[in-house]
């Protein structure tokens, strides 16, 4: 008979039954699949990470909606196997399941060397920093702008006004892509990051279907920028580059999403998780507004707290044996960031949000090694600004609810946000 407690969770993909109130201490952890999206919606898989951390820091799951694979919770476990792609590779795929056979996507940080290099290296000019300092200003003037916009006195979603608006208008800028159609990259975000079921598709065959659209609209903007002289934008950039210019449309679509996602959830999530943090910790926001000069060490505690890509996946090239345990060649191998960066021997009170920490860029959200995100910079750049800009317009942004969080144990972010602006 079903537990009473489980919530039984059906999509035309699959039937399974989920209990919200299991107990992260007791539970059979043979049996534990901390992948499951609900758990991250619900934002209870903290203690579960805990106890791996403790009892089983290289885990086995044996079965999950997308296979068995290995979770990987601990900082220097995580450091190790992220920057050892000798034996463990980024191909096929950097998230738990892998590609339709008719449906594959290829993308730089789901490549090794040499692939992966030559093509990181096609897009990397747009987060130099000569070109960083030319985007500065026009980040400023856009944040205090959006910002002097919103409702004082009144409840609004911070994630629509600010976080997603901001990130949007800067991919657009970098993508050089028309100013009016800017939310289709918001959409194309979502839809390519989203588990079925969750609310933002319902179906595989629904996500297709739109990712084939964003295909299908920047494929249109390849032609425009290819029979144009080379300007300083990622599709330019793209359709010019030695390495990209003859690459199949599925691998122009892949790396689409990877830029697409990478410029836009991250950095919306972090914006978010920054104003969430500090009305959780209202003596840290005290410290800021006492200190403006804290806002770089707030721009890194927030992203090692946030941390807004939960994992990233590797697959092993050969028996590995690590922790103790053997990992078998073509086994997938979990590296919880969101797991190493609580992790309590290498960050003191880890789950506290201390804008004062010392080490404060010591974590694990841009990843290591040769996958170290290409845009760190940027997001950072983008959320000092943000507070920078705050502090000059508000004395306090009060968060008056819990946040609805998304369904996803991949994006580790928000779909709202109530806040309140007294003045």
């Amino acid at each position: 008979m079903a537990n009473p407690d489980y919530v039984r969770v059906e999509n035309p993909d699959f039937v399974f039954d989920y209990d919200p109130n299991e107990d992260p201490w007791t539970t059979d952890l043979s049996k534990l699949d901390i992948s499951r999206p609900e758990r991250f919606r619900d934002n209870n898989f903290w203690p579960f990470f805990e106890r791996l951390r403790k009892e089983d820091p290289v885990h086995y799951c044996p079965d999950s909606l997308n296979g068995p694979y290995w979770s990987i919770t601990k900082f220097n476990d995580i450091m190790a196997i992220d920057t050892d792609h000798q034996r463990f590779s980024s191909e096929p795929s950097i998230v738990l399941f892998d590609p339709e056979e008719d449906f594959q996507l290829p993308m730089f940080i789901a490549m090794d060397p040499p692939k992966h290099d030559v093509q990181r290296k096609t897009v990397s000019p747009i987060v130099a920093p000569n070109h960083l300092a030319h985007l500065e200003p026009l980040i400023r003037e856009r944040a205090g702008k959006l910002l002097d916009e919103v409702p004082r006195n009144e409840v609004f979603n911070w994630v629509d006004k600010i976080s997603i608006e901001l990130t949007t208008q800067m991919l657009a800028t970098l993508f050089d892509f028309p100013w009016e159609d800017r939310r289709k990259l918001t959409r194309w975000s979502d839809v390519a990051t989203a588990a079925p079921g969750g609310g933002i598709v319902e179906t595989d065959e629904q996500r297709r279907a739109e990712l084939m659209e964003c295909l299908a609209y920047f494929m249109n903007l390849w032609q425009e920028r290819a029979n144009a002289p080379p300007r300083n934008d990622l599709i330019s950039m793209l359709a010019h580059g030695e390495s990209t210019k003859n690459m199949p449309q599925m691998e122009y679509l892949g790396n689409l999403i990877l830029l697409i996602v990478g410029g836009n959830d991250t950095t919306r999530n972090s914006i978010t998780g920054s104003v969430y943090a500090l009305n959780k910790f209202p003596e840290q926001y005290a410290k800021l507004k006492a200190n403006p000069a804290l806002i770089p060490n707030l721009v890194s505690e927030t992203i090692r707290w946030q941390t807004p890509l939960a994992f990233m996946r590797r697959t092993a090239l050969q028996d590995v044996e690590f922790g103790g345990k053997l990992i078998k060649k073509h086994d997938k191998v979990v590296m919880w960031y969101v797991s190493g960066n609580r992790d309590e021997e290498v960050i003191t009170n880890p789950n506290d949000f201390n804008i004062e920490r010392e080490n404060v860029r010591r974590h694990l959200s841009f990843g290591f090694g040769i996958h170290r995100c290409v845009g760190n910079r940027l997001g950072e750049m983008q959320l000092r600004i943000v507070w920078e800009e705050i502090l000059k317009r508000f004395d306090h942004i009060e968060v008056v609810g819990e946040p609805k969080r998304v369904y996803s144990s991949f994006v580790k972010g928000y779909e709202t946000l109530p806040v309140r602006i007294s003045g």
